[in-house]
């Protein structure tokens, strides 16, 4: 059993401990989020046993590239938001996972599937995501709710729902709840009194072990919703940007804001829902798991604007219209949870511990990257590259993360090329490469080495056929 405090907690202890000063966000004026994996096993015998848990991937940062400058090599991180940098970095680790079981044949957490070359999740080990903030897009497009009459009786702090607080009085202080909510988003926009009879929408929020508040909030009716800064897909349908809550319209795919240039990459909450379905895993992983690998559950960290109901919509609900997936794969059911324990470095928290005269506080600019691996665990970007690159160096190998896509694809070229061919999957035989078109040889050694070269990867020959 675990809590979302506690794998919130584990999360912080570990940014605290094993990230370096380099990239974090200076305390005095600037912000960051952070989103992590951690690995859960059981504990021992019985529902009550305590689960261990470590984290294995970690991820900071709040920018994105512009789509002029990205880059056909795949030698560029796109999208360094915490999340996708978390879950790249998780990626690095079940390769490294992989690589032990299939070539050390050390214990790992995969062990054997059924078919040839391929590997399932040992039993009992499960992942969980946690994110310091609600997910950008569709799950940030939360109700803001208006207090019309009082609770039906005085609420306790342990009963208070999040986001809000009592007065000294005991009684509701809808006013601060609302400033807690919004941080430091603008006044938002007053509709007449004719909207308010579109219905009552009480906020439903679970506690952090993942159960319904036993009291409601005062009966609210919804006035505006948390704005998002990201843009409809062109093409699709878009915002209607009416007055107060009808101003986003839900459900949509979104791209990314920016500062400058549009960007090309797909709202966090966009992302989750497809990895929700696909597996977290990526494409190269596919070839050699028998099985997707889902998170199964979700935490979002506390202090942040959040509803349970549009988490679910984002990354679950609009999804469950999508059929005929291939075998093994699913729109998982993923547990969503929040945690009452915040991020020190967010936005809100640094905002909190500044006077009003020293200015307003911005966004780091860097992104951390941590995976629990032997070599290099660590890797630390700035506008995509390597912090610390100049112009003349963009392109080489010292300017690369270790988690943007052509690294990534010679890790795997690498473990492909250390597994004998009797043992990899039949999607990486000669017959299936051939097959695909990538494969114009007789000998089924010539394309790997050929693909090393290309990447920069050394070549080793298999020790054996």
């Amino acid at each position: 059993m675990w809590s979302a405090d506690e794998i919130a907690a584990a999360c912080f202890g570990h940014y605290d401990a094993r990230l370096p000063r380099r990239g974090k966000p200076d305390p005095a004026r600037e912000w960051t989020q952070l989103a992590a994996v951690v690995r859960v096993g059981e504990g021992g015998e019985g529902a009550r046993a305590a689960a261990t848990k470590a984290v294995v991937a970690m991820g900071t940062g709040t920018k994105c590239i512009g789509q002029p400058s990205m880059r056909k090599t795949g030698d560029v991180l796109n999208d360094s938001h915490a999340e996708v940098v978390a879950k790249r970095s998780f990626q690095r680790y079940l390769l490294h996972q992989l690589w032990l079981a299939a070539v050390q044949q050390e214990t790992s957490i995969f062990s054997p599937g059924t078919e040839q070359g391929t590997w399932i999740l040992r039993p009992h080990i499960t992942f969980v995501f946690f994110s310091s903030h609600t997910p950008c897009g569709d799950a940030s497009i939360i109700p803001v709710a208006e207090e019309e009459a009082p609770p039906c009786r005085p609420l306790t702090p342990e009963l208070a729902p999040r986001g809000g607080s009592l007065s000294s009085g005991g009684q509701w202080n809808e006013k601060e709840a609302k400033e807690t909510a919004a941080g430091p988003l603008s006044k938002r926009a007053k509709v007449a009194a004719g909207g308010l009879a579109r219905g009552a929408a009480c906020l439903s929020t679970l506690g952090a072990a993942g159960h319904p508040a036993a009291v409601r909030s005062p009966a609210q009716v919804m006035m505006d919703v948390h704005r998002t800064g990201a843009k409809c897909v062109p093409g699709d349908m878009g915002d209607s940007q009416q007055a107060g809550s009808e101003y986003h319209t839900v459900g949509l795919l979104r791209i990314k804001p920016g500062r400058g240039p549009r960007t090309a990459s797909m709202s966090c909450s966009d992302k989750l829902a497809r990895w929700n379905v696909l597996g977290w895993q990526g494409a190269l992983l596919t070839h050699f798991l028998q099985r997707p690998v889902y998170l199964s559950a979700m935490v979002v960290g506390g202090r942040c604007p959040y509803s349970q109901e549009a988490v679910e919509r984002a990354i679950v609900a609009r999804c469950r219209h999508v059929l005929h997936l291939p075998d093994g794969f699913q729109v998982y059911k993923v547990k969503i949870l929040q945690s009452d324990l915040h991020f020190n470095h967010s936005r809100q928290a640094v905002e909190d511990s500044r006077l009003q005269s020293q200015g307003k506080v911005v966004p780091c600019g860097a992104a951390i990257s941590w995976s629990e691996v032997p070599e290099h665990p660590l890797d630390v970007t700035s506008n995509g590259f390597k912090q610390g690159t100049t112009k003349k160096a963009i392109g080489s190998l010292r300017s690369r993360s270790r988690i943007c896509k052509v690294e990534l694809f010679h890790e795997f070229l690498k473990l492909v090329a250390q597994i004998p061919q009797g043992n990899l999957p039949g999607t990486l035989s000669h017959t299936a490469v051939e097959e695909m078109g990538v494969l114009r040889s007789r000998w089924w050694r010539l394309p790997l080495p050929f693909l090393c070269s290309t990447c920069g990867v050394p070549w080793q020959e298999p020790t054996s056929v």
